[in-house]
């Protein structure tokens, strides 16, 4: 049974930084996955934030993150990271993490499609 565990969150103020983890347990039937996070602001719906392929490494962000927000993955560890930086009110919410299997060498954007594993979610909150 493949698992998403993740970890960090919290409460942190505006321009503050946290980092993310999603660990991945479990037999996958594939190597050709991505890893996708979404975050859901409060009385809003979830969307797709940044995303990683397991396979090449091939990176996504939406424009209100790119620059501030940096995917990445340590093989070793089966996880996937995401840090946060100057953080600010409109990044709280809820934060969960995605398996989607893709097909080789694809955008990890394709894993939009659909989602096969999700993580439990974390909450972040940016406030002074």
């Amino acid at each position: 049974q493949v698992q998403l565990v993740q970890s960090g969150g919290g409460l942190v103020q505006p321009g503050e930084s946290l980092r993310l983890s999603c660990a991945v347990s479990g037999q996958l039937f594939s190597g050709y996955f991505a890893i996708l996070w979404f975050h859901q602001a409060p009385g809003k719906e979830r969307e797709a934030i940044s995303c990683i392929s397991a396979s090449d490494g091939n990176t996504h962000y939406i424009n209100t993150v790119k620059g501030r927000f940096t995917i990445s993955r340590d093989d070793a560890k089966n996880t996937v990271y995401l840090q946060m930086n100057a953080l600010n009110a409109e990044d709280t919410g809820v934060y969960t993490c995605a398996l989607s299997y893709i097909t080789p060498r694809a955008p990890c954007v394709n894993g939009l499609t659909v989602q096969n594993y999700w993580g439990q979610g974390t909450q972040v909150t940016v406030s002074s």
